[in-house]
């Protein structure tokens, strides 16, 4: 992108995928982020998220002594001990001006966050470990920390907003920013209760093999299910928070994952999707990127080759690398890695390999029990006790054997973040909005 024609274009985004720090120096060198600096200080339409939000600020905590474009005051700091990190998912917002009120959830994928917003600004807020900024609007600048494109209705509609304010705003447009401290004084006291503004999530896994969704028991004797991208589009429409691909056979023959399952999956809904199996380097990560995925998810080659966990983490940030282990008992009942689809046992229990992954990067756990896999049984709960513990603050998804709400209720209760559905899902036995309603009267927060 040519800085002149960037800052002289009518409407211009920055999001945000990598590290503060190194984007930043990217920004810099290139004369972008300069380019976005005059935008938003001559207040043309500019829209930035996530880590482009943060990059507007002067430093972060996820990168010392690295400055950011410091068209506002202030550092972007690190989440509290007590919450898993990164922030991944459904969260509720409250506040907004013009351009961000009316969005009741939003996606987020973040470790750092802004607590105190600079005057001038109007504020929406998040509560996670705490009160922080969901986003920030005057005029047509709109820095939101949540992904809109990634939020359902609600995020399309403030796109919308955003761009039909930019396409009437004059240069130099600005509004009154409400009172920052007011603002956070209502959220805290009345808007989101503390403990309640996240949702569990429920994602859809799609076992993808030759083009087609296909499920079976213990990773064996598997049907198809039916076509990708239709069953993204139906699970979307059904509720569902997230999705998850995983292309079977690419993980198991060495072969690259099928791209264009990804774009068409990505074509044919807007929910946060995870890709994984045949992803084996950077380039094949950021093909799965580039395609649409939002992470991507390794299992067997992280374990066959753990430094690619760090460089894919740095790369991308660890909020869009997810390892995924696959564990087995034992006849000592102790709960071991199985690589290639569970064909190969290793002695290394599943906790030591979960406390390596996080130490080299990972963002997220994906754990799925091949002994409960397809069975509809639940969760095995001690191994997600176990799993929780050794991730620390690391998020842990629940797969294999939940096919009902208190399946899925025990398996928040035993530390896990998500659940990971399939088999129950495809049939038709459980449905999501079902089991959200269900989850909810048991007393667990989900988007509904």
């Amino acid at each position: 992108v040519d800085p002149s024609e960037l800052a002289a274009a009518p409407m211009a985004a920055l999001p945000g995928v990598g590290s503060f720090g190194e984007v930043a120096s990217r920004l810099e060198r290139s004369g972008i982020g300069a380019a976005f600096a005059g935008r938003a200080e001559r207040g043309l339409p500019t829209l930035a998220i996530c880590l482009g939000m943060q990059l507007f600020f002067d430093s972060s905590d996820e990168s010392p002594g690295a400055a950011g474009l410091g068209v506002l005051p202030g550092c972007i700091t690190r989440f509290p001990d007590g919450v898993p990190l990164p922030q991944f998912g459904w969260n509720r917002v409250a506040g907004g001006g013009p351009l961000g009120s009316g969005i009741e959830w939003a996606y987020y994928a973040n470790s750092y966050r802004l607590e105190s917003p600079p005057r001038g600004w109007t504020i929406a807020w998040s509560d996670y470990g705490g009160p922080f900024v969901a986003s920030l609007e005057r005029g047509p600048v709109l820095l939101c920390q949540f992904h809109p494109e990634l939020s359902g209705d609600g995020g399309l509609a403030l796109l919308a907003r955003w761009l039909a304010a930019g396409a009437t705003a004059p240069e130099g447009c600005r509004i009154t920013g409400a009172d920052a401290e007011g603002i956070q004084k209502r959220l805290t006291d009345n808007e989101l209760p503390e403990g309640r503004a996240r949702a569990l999530r429920i994602i859809p896994c799609l076992d993808v093999d030759g083009g087609r969704v296909v499920k079976g028991t213990r990773f064996l004797d598997l049907r198809d299910m039916g076509d990708p991208a239709e069953l993204a589009r139906r699970y979307e429409l059904g509720g569902a928070d997230e999705l998850c691909v995983l292309d079977i056979r690419a993980g198991i023959a060495g072969l690259p994952h099928s791209v264009e399952t990804i774009r068409a999956v990505r074509a044919s809904c807007g929910l946060p999707l995870s890709a994984g199996g045949g992803v084996r380097s950077v380039a094949d990560a950021e093909a799965l990127i580039t395609a649409g995925a939002d992470k991507v998810a390794i299992n067997s080659r992280a374990y066959r080759d753990p430094g690619l966990v760090g460089v894919i983490a740095r790369e991308f940030g660890s909020q869009a690398c997810v390892v995924a282990v696959d564990a087995t008992r034992g006849p000592d009942g102790i709960a071991r890695v199985v690589l290639d689809a569970g064909r190969t046992a290793m002695d290394e229990s599943v906790v030591s390999w979960i406390r390596r992954a996080v130490a080299l990067g990972a963002g997220e756990i994906l754990l799925t029990s091949r002994d409960r896999d397809g069975t509809g049984s639940g969760y095995d709960l001690e191994l997600l006790r176990e799993a929780a513990v050794a991730a620390g603050s690391v998020p842990v998804i629940a797969s294999g054997g939940a096919a009902t709400a208190g399946h899925i209720a025990a398996g928040s209760a035993a530390g896990a973040s998500a659940a990971l559905m399939a088999g129950a899902l495809h049939r038709g036995e459980s449905s999501i909005k079902s089991i959200k309603t269900e989850l909810r009267r048991m007393g667990v927060e989900v988007r509904l």
